[in-house]
């Protein structure tokens, strides 16, 4: 993965980049002036006994430490103020490219997985990205202000201090190797928590468990994945601590090699004593930030594997995306005409079709039914007609438009679903409600509860609409979740409904109040249903018997009652 690619994150903020790195390098210039102010200090002022000449030498120190406090801050804020903007970018990006991904991503990866990545991944990068860039910047300059200003003082002692650098060099390149791989170990096993986390602590995770008994097992999971990071955090903060520890020892004699060469017969009258002194504390000050440059590129290094998981969910194709040029429609005049010409589709990696040349003329206003056994491709048929998969081969249509043309906002404003598994939001019933039309008023709210069976329950409840439905709607049966959700599709007022097993969870009284209402709403739209039920599509215009994802057999329920063929069967 090129470095290159993590600098084109800053690029949209390289003024406020070019600022810090002048702020940085103006505060490091200023910071060299002390150790000439020391030397004075110790070669002048105190032996001539110049009062002020001391007092402005002093005065000078305080005004440089104030001057490059300012600055500090100064460079904090907009460093760390670009760093947050580049973080929230991530994010964003990360978060919009995984939601523009199909079903069939989702149904391939591990819910915890692609949390991990949005919260672990890109949290871990926070460090590098809010304080790479200004850290390198400022140990890079203050680094070279210091052998400058150290070889303007003594450029002999400058010689031997640099003996320092090819160690420090070579063995943070072999750390940084080493983190790299712990990081990515790390963040593995960081995911697989997660997941463990979701499965074990989501509501149906814990009914299963607790029906199951596999409670301990699901803990006995948990404990050995957290006592796995125990130990790749323990090598993550150790690895190559001895080694960083040899480069202490040697910075540390440094000084004493110093004060022996300042001794040498060659040395010792082209020293003065403020020269030695300011020396000294200008070497003992290039540990800070030389070690500190050294530290940047282990962690830069070791980051590369966080970075390298975010870019490969960006670098993931997606599979249904809105048409490069779409057709410009107005959903409110589409009439709802549905048409399968020849349709096929696969699953990832399966060699058999799923949907296999289904071909359907559903006319604007009409009722389609299919049906067929568990597993014949029913579910499968119906996902194609909202783009949650696009077929192989064939096209689906609606009024004659292609709907891979369409915008995937307003094939979603035209079809509107209710399925066998329902979904609700942890909020209110009233929020639940809007988010399929988020303007909609409270009347129009309660007209599709009363269309969905569902207003008088809610409003018998101690909140009414203000009810917190809990997490994905266990405060209620499922039954009363199916009517809710019903209730949120038909706000909607979709001019194509697609109701897969919509009325499965309900009751045989509840079931045929539901269904007058829908027979009531279907009125002028375009119907698909799919139901195991025979007894619910017996009215409908047209019935299509679906198996192994193709049409066997199509027509009124009489027709085919009348065929003696697979419907009278299931009929029977």
């Amino acid at each position: 993965m090129s470095l290159g690619r993590i600098g084109r994150l800053f690029m949209p903020h390289r003024w406020q980049l070019a600022i810090v790195t002048a702020i940085i390098v103006a505060s490091s210039m200023v910071a060299m002036a002390t150790p000439f102010l020391l030397r004075a200090v110790i070669d002048k002022a105190l032996p001539e006994r110049n009062l002020t000449l001391l007092v402005w030498l002093v005065l000078g120190m305080v005004a440089v430490a104030a001057v490059t406090s300012a600055l500090g801050v100064i460079q904090t804020w907009i460093s760390t103020t670009v760093g947050q903007q580049v973080m929230h970018r991530l994010r964003s990006d990360v978060f919009t490219h995984l939601h523009r991904q199909s079903i069939a991503f989702f149904t391939r990866t591990r819910s915890g997985e692609v949390q991990s990545r949005i919260t672990n991944d890109i949290g871990g990068m926070e460090s590098v990205v809010t304080s790479t860039a200004t850290s390198i910047a400022s140990n890079l300059t203050t680094t070279i202000a210091t052998a400058v200003a150290m070889a303007a003082l003594s450029w002999q002692l400058s010689l031997v201090s640099l003996v320092v650098f090819p160690p420090s060099i070579y063995l943070t390149r072999k750390v940084a190797r080493m983190r790299r791989a712990i990081t990515a170990q790390r963040q593995r096993e960081l995911a697989d928590l997660n997941v463990t986390i979701e499965e074990g602590l989501s509501i149906s995770g814990v009914q299963l468990s607790k029906t199951m008994g596999t409670g301990a097992s699901m803990i006995d999971r948990f404990t050995a994945s957290s006592a796995r990071l125990i130990d790749l955090e323990l090598r993550a903060d150790l690895a190559g601590r001895w080694r960083m520890a040899s480069m202490n020892i040697i910075f540390a004699a440094i000084p004493a090699i110093i004060y022996l060469s300042a001794g040498l017969p060659m040395t010792a009258d082209t020293l003065s004593i403020g020269t030695l002194v300011a020396f000294t504390a200008l070497q003992s000050g290039l540990f800070r930030p030389l070690m500190g440059l050294l530290g940047v590129g282990v962690t830069l290094t070791s980051s590369l594997a966080l970075f390298a998981r975010i870019f490969e969910y960006l670098d993931l194709p997606i599979e249904v995306a809105d048409p490069a040029r779409p057709v410009e429609i107005d959903p409110s005049r589409i009439q709802g005409e549905l048409r399968f010409e020849d349709v096929t589709f696969s699953y990832p990696g399966s060699d058999t079709a799923a949907v296999a040349s289904v071909s359907l003329d559903v006319p604007a206003g009409t009722t389609l039914a299919l049906v067929g056994e568990t597993g014949s491709g029913k579910s499968t048929t119906a996902a194609l007609i909202t783009r949650l998969y696009d077929p192989a081969a064939g096209r689906v249509t609606i009024d004659g438009i292609d709907i891979r043309d369409l915008r995937l906002t307003d094939l979603a404003a035209i079809v509107g679903v209710v399925s066998q598994e329902t979904y609700l939001l942890h909020t209110t019933v009233r929020e639940n409600l809007r988010y399929a039309k988020p303007d909609a008023t409270d009347a129009e709210i309660e007209d599709a509860t009363r269309a969905a069976q569902v207003h008088d329950l809610i409003s018998g409840l101690p909140d009414g609409y203000d009810t917190v439905v809990g997490s994905r709607g266990h405060r209620f049966s499922g039954g009363e979740q199916q009517r809710i959700a019903i209730a949120r599709t038909l706000l909607r007022n979709p001019r194509v409904l697609v109701l897969d097993e919509a009325t499965s969870a309900l009751d045989t009284e509840t079931e045929r109040a539901v269904q007058q209402a829908f027979d009531t709403l279907a009125r002028g739209r375009t119907t698909v249903t799919i139901a195991h039920r025979l007894s619910t599509v017996r009215d409908a215009d047209q019935i299509a018997v679906i198996d192994h994802g193709r049409v066997i057999e199509s027509g009124t329920h009489a027709s085919l009652i009348e065929d003696n063929g697979r419907y009278a069967a299931l009929a029977a």
